[in-house]
């Protein structure tokens, strides 16, 4: 094998992985935190593990990597370009790194750098430009170089250290924005540099959480410690915890954390038990996603209102609190969050309520990530089309006059025929 990765001999170099196949070995939370990075370059990326995190779960549910649940074999590795050993068995990273050695294929190995043929740089991207720093396999001090470059071209230099030259204390409630890294707000970037533990949301940035100190505690909100859907309980007990033991953590939502996020609630156990906490609001994908795909949620002599509903609950449902017949009564815009499900229903209580059949809707899937697609029906036919075009969670729905803009006016059928890809 040649020199260390890792070391002063390493050559640092920007790989083109579009279309290029790269296998992920592990699908815990190291391997989770690198995958959004691989799937926004382009990679086609496979992951073989005997288990995968909730979130490497849903990656593969969507279809931005595909996931075959069993051990490593020899000859997985083959036609790959790249390879990441991220397994918690060295003896099977060292074996991966073997093949990989065998295959002439660059290998990173998370659990010892130095032993494999690669070592992933701490990252960041900034107008255009991509930044990655090496530091002889000093984590810490590459990913702080690395903060430090990122802010400073931003005109925003820091240090590691807030105003008053302490460490920030207690927990963040940081909102991640809609989905595209990019648009998380440049103190929340800040906080999350800082973080000793990160307790992240399944629809948090992902790609921020390659950004991070390899010391850092990264806990999936979706998987810790009573199964897929951890208890508010949980988290709240986990927030707690690690801020007692001196601990500054960051809870990662995407959106905002009082969109939906039941930030609240995580801030009342936090006080309640006597840890600082800060907000810090993000960009809700409410009205970012819309605007992402061309729609804004109001327009002067269009629409002097706009409401954000939860689609958690059937209209019907006891829990619903929700009151359907004055929504079909109002002429402005609706947002839909977490309804595609329950579309069907939504429509009829729309439609029962008075609200016109004609009425434009737009289904934004995945919005502000490069997987953005777009969905044109009515409000008689948005049921048949989130069925017809496979739409799936995350999406929102914008259902009003300026969901029609944008359509030609001498094509009727767009409206209904529409499914694009976006960025």
């Amino acid at each position: 094998m040649s020199a260390a990765a890792g070391d002063e001999t390493s050559y640092l170099v920007g790989l083109n992985l579009q279309g290029r196949r790269v296998v992920v070995v592990g699908g815990g939370s190291v391997a989770q935190r690198r995958l959004g990075l691989l799937v926004a370059s382009g990679a086609e990326v496979h992951v073989v593990a005997r288990a995968a995190t909730p979130v490497v779960e849903s990656m593969a549910a969507k279809g931005r990597i595909t996931l075959d649940l069993r051990d490593y074999r020899d000859g997985d590795l083959d036609g790959a370009w790249y390879v990441l050993a991220c397994t918690n068995e060295p003896e099977t990273n060292a074996a991966i790194v073997a093949e990989a050695e065998r295959n002439r294929i660059f290998c990173v190995r998370a659990d010892n750098a130095r032993q494999g043929s690669a070592v992933t740089p701490a990252t960041a991207h900034y107008d255009g430009l991509s930044i990655g720093v090496l530091a002889g396999g000093d984590h810490r001090r590459s990913a702080a170089v690395r903060t430090s470059i990122r802010d400073a071209l931003a005109g925003a230099a820091v240090s590691d250290f807030d105003d008053a030259g302490t460490k920030p204390a207690g927990v963040a409630l940081v909102g991640g924005g809609p989905g595209d890294p990019d648009l998380i707000t440049v103190r929340g970037r800040r906080l999350l540099a800082r973080a000793d533990v990160v307790v992240a949301d399944h629809l948090a940035p992902q790609e921020l959480l390659a950004e991070l100190d390899q010391q850092v505690e990264v806990i999936d909100a979706a998987k810790l410690p009573y199964g897929r859907a951890m208890a508010q309980q949980a988290i709240n007990d986990i927030l707690i915890d690690r801020a007692r033991a001196g601990k500054f953590v960051v809870r990662l939502k995407g959106g905002d954390p009082y969109v939906f996020g039941r930030g609240y609630e995580e801030l009342e156990a936090c006080t309640a038990a006597g840890i600082p906490v800060t907000v810090v609001p993000g960009i809700t994908s409410a009205i970012s996603v819309p605007s992402a795909a061309g729609i804004p949620v109001t327009h002067r002599g269009v629409t002097h209102e706009f409401v954000v509903v939860s689609g958690h609950v059937a209209p019907d449902h006891p829990d619903s609190l929700t009151d359907w017949d004055a929504l079909a009564k109002l002429r402005g815009t609706l947002v839909l969050l977490m309804a595609v499900e329950r579309i069907g229903q939504f429509a009829d209580a729309l439609l029962a309520g008075g609200r016109p059949a004609d009425t434009p809707v737009v289904v934004v899937q995945e919005g502000t990530l490069r997987s953005q697609r777009v969905v044109r029906a009515d409000l008689s036919t948005v049921a048949q089309r989130v069925r017809e075009e496979a739409v799936r969670p995350p999406a929102i729905i914008v259902i009003g006059p300026t969901a029609g803009f944008g359509l030609d006016a001498d094509d009727p059928g767009t409206a209904s025929d529409s499914a694009a890809d976006g960025g």
